[in-house]
């Protein structure tokens, strides 16, 4: 799709074992000793698929006991799960009594209370005999001498324990312990961390956590968009490949008018936030892969719907396969277009609520944006996406329209329609069934976010500059075409970091010269006498090209960046032609070198520059050279800098992989994701000895990446002498206030306490008090 990517832009959660061809309800009754190591395997894993696949906490946390009992073949299976006081509550038993159910022992109460505490299994013949026995008087289980229970653990804490129990005096098997200390291992992962009474109904108040797609706090009533899904049409014989492919045409056609129909539907006031995301559902409705794809499917023999999927579902999966979260984004856009595409043909109704359901919050796996533009803006309150995340169009779109929303937060159990929620985009959270409490609390900060961003919407033109008049300058990360237009109404005053490599992502093939040329100068046509900087293409084994794809076992540290543009020097010569040509005479490019770690790269990609200005020169072309700097994200490039002051306009430093690279973490697997700070010691002094190195070399600085938009660390980066940061359009308004409202030498001085602490959470307190006591609680909150 090479059109898409001219113009445009250009989880699945990891199972815990391969479940595939086992049901939930094929467990054998039959007991662990005994079975080949491939039984126990198969038990397992058909264990954790039950709780994987249930739809409901209560039929759950069932299913585990009822699972382990057969397998195990022990007299009694219970669950017990951590409350927020630390006390248990049972949520689950087999061979206890089920009036027990919901009770709850006090933090550090009985053996169960002891395995919690200590971390570690407790196995007892005689249980009784035990001077830590304490039982539920509900649950009978004073008829049970044996005490076997293991702790459940995620991310460090105790979430539950897992007991089985048995009628005769015996001490549970090394096997059977070290069975059920695995199998809690794995439980962690799917368990709810929440316990569930069986006895309260659905609508209790309940806390889950997402991903923060847009600010802000919405409270209303949830709309489940129940949208046809594409990727489950069947295969199927097309009976008139011609007819298939005349109907094919003129649904392109009528989808086409449905996308610009939406648009207007949400205002003409928007189009300079959101049109340009539409232009992007047009652009991909005129490409030529798509379309050709379509019929040549067609014309093999599928029918159309089938056709549709399989050519969506190839571009998607090529984005989804991608680590990079930005453009693994993308393969959303693919897919709610497919749907509208499949929607359209099926002729399936769009219904909306009536207007007594209230407020809406539009909740679904992948809420679109026709849900979006089809919905009241004057009852639209939030957004809820099962999947997506902060990247998506979806997010982008409610950015723009000031919804609050929240990703990436897994199937919702117990909500319908009309279901209370409470959407917190300030925290990626959802709130099912507030308290008449907990709604008060969330319309009074409702309130201040709206003085809040009343007050921001006025610095748009005003100058970043401190209150001892030291100036800032702050720029838009974007690699969307879609995302220039929210970054100029939010005042950015440049791009800072221009993510070159998206049309290269869906393509058949590497883009010519022609097609990245009439791209690149879209983008610096939108900010004419702004600097720009482009990243030349950060392609590799983490970014898989579909026609070119690259297996490396370390993706991270393997061919990527400037090493994998300097061994493929064609494609590297095109796209730096393809800038110059852009650009012209003009000074607004800047390129910029990501992942270089050695003197020879720069020396090479110099050399090729060269090359090209004389090239587009002989051609009569008129161009100028551009100025040239490295992103500093690999730390063997921290020490070189000196030597390279000769060979450098400029340094940017990349802050995201810079502290990946620093901590070992990445900050997208939700294993260690918990244990990444930009904020950690290790990464701040070594962003100060950058600081320190470009002052001494006379370099310009700048830093892009999520620290720029975090108040904390824009205070220590103020404070280290960068006067540069390049963001999201999202944050530019709110890093802009903290600027304003602070002074240069202040943050000097709370930059150096800052290196003086050994540990993330003090330098957060730090810096985040001094916000607080600057008047700017309300910026915190809102991030």
């Amino acid at each position: 799709m090479v059109i898409i990517l001219q113009k445009v832009y250009w989880q699945r959660p990891a199972t815990i074992a391969d479940t595939s061809g086992f049901g939930c309800n094929a467990i054998p009754p039959r007991a662990i000793p005994g079975l080949p190591l491939m039984n126990k395997l198969l038990e397992l894993t058909r264990i954790v698929q039950a709780a994987a696949q249930a739809d409901q906490t209560e039929v759950q946390v069932k299913l585990i006991v009822e699972a382990i009992h057969r397998a195990i073949a022990v007299d009694v299976c219970t669950l017990y799960i951590a409350a927020a006081d630390g006390s248990m509550v049972l949520a689950a038993t087999h061979g206890l009594s089920q009036a027990a159910v919901g009770r709850s022992l006090p933090p550090g109460r009985g053996l169960v209370g002891l395995v919690a505490q200590s971390r570690h299994p407790v196995n007892i013949a005689d249980a009784a005999a035990h001077p830590d026995f304490s039982y539920l008087p509900e649950a009978r289980e004073e008829e049970f001498r044996s005490f076997c229970g293991v702790p459940v653990v995620r991310a460090g804490a105790v979430i539950g324990v897992l007991v089985v129990q048995s009628s005769e005096g015996r001490l549970m098997s090394e096997e059977e312990q070290a069975f059920l200390v695995t199998l809690s291992t794995q439980l962690a992962l799917v368990l709810p961390l929440e316990p569930m009474d069986g006895a309260v109904a659905t609508t209790t108040t309940r806390r889950v956590r997402g991903v923060k797609g847009s600010p802000g706090t919405g409270l209303g009533n949830a709309w489940i968009c129940d949208s046809v899904d594409l990727y489950s049409v069947p295969d199927r014989a097309c009976d008139d490949p011609a007819a298939s492919i005349r109907e094919w045409h003129q649904l392109l056609a009528t989808v086409s008018a449905d996308v610009e129909a939406e648009r207007e539907a949400l205002g003409e006031e928007l189009a300079d936030g959101v049109g340009a995301v539409f232009a992007a559902y047009q652009m991909l409705l005129n490409d030529p892969g798509l379309r050709l794809g379509v019929e040549q499917a067609i014309a093999n023999g599928q029918w159309l719907p089938g056709a549709l999927r399989q050519v969506v579902h190839h571009y998607a999966e090529a984005f989804l396969a991608i680590e990079d979260p930005y453009l693994r984004a993308r393969h959303e856009d693919l897919r709610h277009l497919g749907n509208k595409l499949y929607q359209a043909w099926s002729g399936a109704p769009e219904h909306m609520p009536a207007e007594d359901h209230g407020p809406l919050v539009l909740v679904g796996a992948r809420v679109s944006i026709s849900d979006i533009a089809g919905c009241d803006p004057q009852r639209l309150v939030g957004i809820v996406c099962y999947e997506g995340s902060s990247l998506s169009h979806t997010a982008v779109l409610a950015n723009a329209l000031g919804v609050p929303a929240v990703m990436g937060t897994g199937k919702l159990k117990g909500v319908e329609n009309g279901s209370a929620l409470i959407v917190d985009g300030n925290v990626g959270q959802v709130i099912l069934y507030p308290t008449p409490s907990v709604r008060g609390e969330f319309e009074r900060l409702q309130q201040a976010e709206q003085v809040l961003r009343s007050e921001l919407a006025e610095l748009r033109n005003l100058p970043a500059t401190t209150t001892d008049g030291e100036r800032v300058r702050l720029f838009a990360n974007t690699g969307l075409l879609a995302d220039i237009s929210p970054g100029l109404a939010n005042g950015a005053e440049g791009i800072g970091l221009y993510r070159t490599e998206m049309p290269f992502m869906i393509s058949d093939t590497f883009p010519s010269e022609e097609e990245q040329l009439h791209i690149y100068t879209q983008v610096l046509a939108a900010y004419p006498g702004r600097p720009v900087y482009m990243r030349i293409l950060d392609i590799g084994g983490d970014k898989p090209l579909p026609y070119f794809p690259i297996r490396e076992e370390n993706p991270a540290l393997g061919w990527r960046g400037i090493r994998f543009c300097l061994d493929n020097s064609s494609l590297l010569m095109t796209q730096v032609r393809a800038m110059l040509r852009a650009a012209g005479t003009g000074e607004e490019l800047h390129i910029l070198l990501p992942m270089v770690s050695n003197t020879g790269e720069i020396t090479a990609f110099r050399n090729i520059l060269t090359d090209a200005l004389q090239q587009l020169a002989e051609e009569k072309i008129p161009v100028r050279r551009p100025l040239v700097g490295i992103m500093v994200e690999v730390p063997a490039a921290i020490s070189l800098l000196p030597m390279w002051a000769d060979k450098l306009d400029f340094i940017s430093i990349g802050s995201n992989d810079l502290s990946q690279y620093l901590l070992a973490l990445d900050r997208n697997n939700t294993r260690v994701a918990g244990a990444y700070d930009h904020i950690h010691p290790a990464v701040l002094h070594e962003i100060a000895r950058i600081a320190a190195v470009a002052r001494q070399i006379g370099l310009p600085l700048s830093l892009c990446g999520e620290m720029a938009s975090d108040p904390a660390a824009v205070v220590f980066l103020l404070g280290t002498g960068i006067r540069t940061l390049s963001m999201s359009a999202s944050k530019l308004p709110g890093i802009k206030w903290l600027l304003r409202s602070i002074s240069a030498a202040d943050a000097a001085t709370l930059a150096q306490q800052a290196l003086t602490l050994d540990n993330s959470t003090a330098i957060r307190t730090l810096l985040e008090e001094a916000l607080q006591q600057r008047g700017l609680a309300r910026l915190l909150g809102a991030e």
